[in-house]
């Protein structure tokens, strides 16, 4: 039986109201125990009101990746385990056969926790009914509404019923998201859990300059250097994914892409190899940015910036979770040094640069980074800031001159 000590933050804010019938958007810091803020009351509410037979499907779960489907899906059917009620929990997701999902849909469900693209493929085989939901809970919210996943999430809202619970989960809530919130949340309770001292994760944020052509090099020396059991890095796409796995292959470091074009089956087999750490290093597209919890996971790399500040918060928060430390390093090259400033400002904090013996950067930005380390504060590494082809072109041509600067 699962037993915890104390409620999180998160949990002791959002519960009390969930239980109540409010709507609630719940921001917290990654590794939180959001997952239970809205998986107790939802299961503590199902348990109250008998099942129908056959079942109707009641809650609802949208999710954005495969593997936080898996996890939510896993963690609830653990807890509904409990309950003296047979609870009927189904997790879908694509990039498997339809088909299975279907024959489990059969008899109808009380909970499903699903990716939005596949539900929509379930629905369009008519297995299942969303008129009769009666709880909808959106975790991660702020992703299921990227680029991709909007359109799907507006056909979907369009088939719920209008009066339900909703129930918003997430780590960030941009302007997007909570303009969602006020369009479909009723009265709602805002739950934002500050990241205090003695809640932070303690995650040691570290940045250090490498020329971009000389990273994998790096990353192969870190590796090696600090003797890192389990590595998790980023990487922009999964062509990038693939090339830098490969690389850290041939120097004989166990390494596996994961990105969105994997089979399931490779994505399922490379994170239990991961957990169980029989493999050293995972080089992974943002599609593993969420919804990997991965135990005492010491280290993540920035082998790419992320496209935004928000990315990185949900890239750096894969360790240091549950109490554990954590090492968050990433990698500045002269083509990056402005957009990092960006994070930064967002985060409101500032990272030291580093600089690795062997592996000095000899690109001319990081010059003036170095001799303006709080330019950050001032333009936020605007465009403009640094110099232009043109002007890289005029000062090289100006060094030719005799006589000339």
């Amino acid at each position: 039986m699962k037993s915890y000590a104390a409620p999180t933050p998160i949990q002791l804010a959002a519960i009390p109201p969930a239980l109540q019938g409010r709507d609630v958007l719940g921001c917290a810091q990654t590794g939180s125990g959001k997952t239970l803020a809205f998986a107790l009351p939802l299961l503590q509410k199902l348990e109250q009101s008998p099942s129908a037979k056959p079942r109707r499907l009641r809650a609802l779960i949208l999710v954005p990746t495969r593997e936080l489907a898996a996890q939510v899906g896993g963690e609830i059917y653990s807890l509904a385990q409990h309950l003296p009620q047979a609870l009927k929990i189904i997790t879908v997701f694509g990039g498997v056969s339809i088909n299975p999902q279907m024959m489990n849909l059969r008899g109808g469900a009380d909970i499903v926790v699903a990716t939005p693209g596949r539900l929509l493929d379930l629905l369009e085989h008519n297995a299942l009914s969303l008129s009769e939901v009666s709880l909808l809970v959106l975790d991660e919210a702020d992703r299921l509404l990227d680029l991709g996943f909007a359109a799907e999430l507006d056909r979907l809202l369009a088939l719920l019923p209008i009066q339900r619970q909703n129930l918003f989960f997430s780590a960030t809530f941009p302007a997007d998201v909570l303009a969602l919130a006020d369009q479909l949340l009723r009265d709602p309770v805002r739950v934002d859990v500050p990241c205090e001292p003695q809640t932070r994760p303690d995650i040691v944020q570290r940045a250090i300059l490498v020329d971009a052509n000389r990273r994998t090099q790096l990353l192969r020396h870190l590796i090696t250097e600090n003797h890192w059991k389990r590595v998790l890095v980023f990487v922009a796409t999964k062509h990038a994914a693939e090339i830098v796995s490969d690389k850290l292959r041939k120097a004989r470091i166990y390494a596996e892409p994961f990105h969105g074009e994997l089979s399931q089956g490779k994505r399922t087999q490379v994170l239990a190899d991961f957990k169980a750490s029989r493999l050293k290093v995972v080089v992974a597209t943002d599609v593993a940015a969420r919804g990997l919890d991965i135990v005492a996971l010491p280290v993540v790399v920035n082998y790419d910036l992320p496209r935004s500040a928000l990315d990185y918060v949900h890239r750096i928060g894969r360790t240091g979770r549950a109490g554990e430390a954590g090492v968050a390093l990433s990698f500045i090259s002269a083509d990056s040094e402005a957009h990092f400033r960006l994070i930064e400002k967002h985060q409101q904090s500032s990272v030291e640069r580093e600089v690795i013996v062997g592996f000095e950067p000899l690109e001319e930005p990081f010059v003036e980074a170095r001799a303006e380390p709080h330019a950050s504060a001032s333009n936020g590494g605007i465009k403009g800031r640094r110099p232009s082809k043109k002007d890289k072109l005029r000062a090289a041509a100006a060094l030719s001159v005799p006589g000339k600067a």
